[in-house]
């Protein structure tokens, strides 16, 4: 009898596959009606959940955690609003807002910072890029969402409010108490630079940020007395987290004359949205551009270096930026929740996608000391697009791809372990400076900055200075 049931499962597992093999393509009464059966599942998984559970339940936070869960299995930047969330999405990139001033993301359940504001309470606290809020006033927050995780360091102005740090290099958990606070944000900061080269640096794409950046050109053009001039352009997005894409085209805008500044590619690659350079306004054509950026460098600062690199118009040099290149559209489901959903990808006038990949400098630059060089180099520890759970690929892999990959994914992790270790070594034996964790404003990394003392700056006005002799570019 035994032997007679194992040769029907087998006779069962041989004839499945060839079955499988001729069946036709689903139709769309199949896939409504499959649809409605795993509704079906949910239903009666919800009344057994009403109605068996030893306690009663609140069936509206069921509910909105099963969508939650939907959402997850997405991508890190769709996500279903609810009441609060959605209020407070409003309170975004109008240049003033109430809190601690952190870009944050959500990598393996645990709340990782990509950059703090510039002069915000945790930039003068000493938080920096890569660190892991992993308590928020002694409650964990490992495994908890991302929006309940905002939620929580979210509150009234002139609040307190502790973290708990865990920082790459460091033991244990540091507990930072900071106050939230109007975070005022100042877009453009400047300064005209020895031998007439200008400086500014662009924190974040917000209402104006195009003005800002021409105001400040033309304030530092006053000042020059001789008869060279403006000699160069250092704009400066290392950490810029992005922000509006109008503002994106607008600064791309100053530097170009014409052609496309961004593209878009959604679910059918036929329907593409172009974004163009607007020919009136303020322009910039003839001086020489550097653009700097490093591993915070995201979204729409991306696609502002993307656009100038593929024209030609500077020399990007840096770091390969975070590789946020997804488009994302809040829908209203009434006047109070709805969902954010991934629904485009961004592309650079070339046609590269940015998703996951990032741009690449054309000069690639460590983050170093201008002081003593060689014994302190920085190993910078950015968290970027590609490291987010469940991210989405610039484009849909084959399994070969797929494996590549992963293959060279599971490389860079073991390099980066090894580059940690002999940094770690280095530290024992007091050969690279250990910069302490404090709470107040005297964490030396995290003071404004001076771009004279500033060792990417520096290479970049060398680069603007011996331009003529590099015939390849053209400006």
């Amino acid at each position: 009898m035994k032997r007679e049931l194992w040769s029907l499962l087998l006779l069962a597992m041989l004839v499945q596959p060839l079955t499988l093999a001729y069946t036709a393509e689903p139709t769309q009464d199949a896939i409504k009606k499959s649809r409605y059966e795993k509704l079906e599942l949910f239903n009666k998984v919800l009344y057994l959940i009403e109605s068996q559970y030893y306690r009663e339940v609140d069936t509206e936070k069921l509910i909105e955690g099963a969508i939650n869960g939907m959402m997850n299995t997405l991508d890190p930047h769709s996500a279903f609003l609810d009441k609060e969330i959605f209020a407070k999405m409003q309170e975004e990139t109008s240049g003033e807002f109430g809190g601690l001033g952190i870009e944050v993301t959500q990598k393996d359940g645990l709340l990782v910072i990509i950059t703090p504001i510039e002069d915000s309470p945790a930039y003068k606290a000493g938080i920096k890029p890569g660190d892991k809020i992993v308590e928020i006033n002694h409650e964990s927050m490992v495994g908890v969402s991302l929006e309940q995780a905002i939620d929580h360091l979210r509150g009234k102005t002139k609040s307190k409010i502790t973290l708990g740090i865990a920082r790459e290099g460091s033991e244990g958990v540091k507990n930072f108490e900071l106050t939230r606070e109007i975070v005022y944000l100042k877009p453009v900061k400047f300064e005209l630079l020895k031998d007439n080269f200008a400086y500014i640096r662009l924190t974040q794409f917000q209402k104006k940020s195009a003005e800002y950046i021409i105001d400040a050109i033309k304030k530092m053009r006053a000042t020059i007395t001789d008869k060279t001039g403006l000699r160069g352009i250092i704009l400066d997005l290392r950490s810029n987290p992005g922000g509006l894409l109008d503002e994106a085209v607008d600064v791309s805008s100053i530097f170009l004359k014409d052609g496309i500044v961004v593209s878009t590619e959604g679910r059918d690659p036929k329907n593409k949205e172009i974004r163009y350079v607007k020919k009136s306004g303020h322009k910039e054509l003839d001086v020489p551009v550097v653009v700097l950026i490093n591993g915070s460098t995201a979204s729409a600062s991306e696609i502002v270096s993307g656009a100038l690199q593929d024209s030609k118009r500077a020399i990007i040099m840096g770091a390969q930026s975070f590789g946020k290149g997804s488009v994302q559209s809040v829908a209203k489901i009434d006047d109070q929740i709805g969902v954010k959903l991934t629904i485009a990808q961004y592309m650079t006038p070339s046609g590269k996608k940015i998703q996951a990949v990032g741009i690449k400098p054309d000069v690639i630059i460590d983050e170093v000391e201008a002081e003593f060089v060689d014994n302190n180099r920085k190993e910078s520890t950015f968290i970027r697009e590609k490291d987010l759970k469940n991210h989405l690929t610039a484009s849909i892999e084959t399994e070969d791809e797929k494996k590549i990959r992963e293959e060279n994914e599971l490389k860079e992790r073991i390099e980066r372990t090894e580059r940690y270790r002999l940094i770690r070594e280095k530290k024992k034996k007091g050969k690279l400076k250990e910069v302490a964790i404090t709470s107040n404003n005297d964490d030396d990394d995290n003071k404004k900055i001076n771009p004279k003392d500033d060792y990417q700056v520096n290479q970049a006005i060398n680069y603007l200075k011996n331009i003529g002799l590099i015939k390849s570019l053209k400006f």
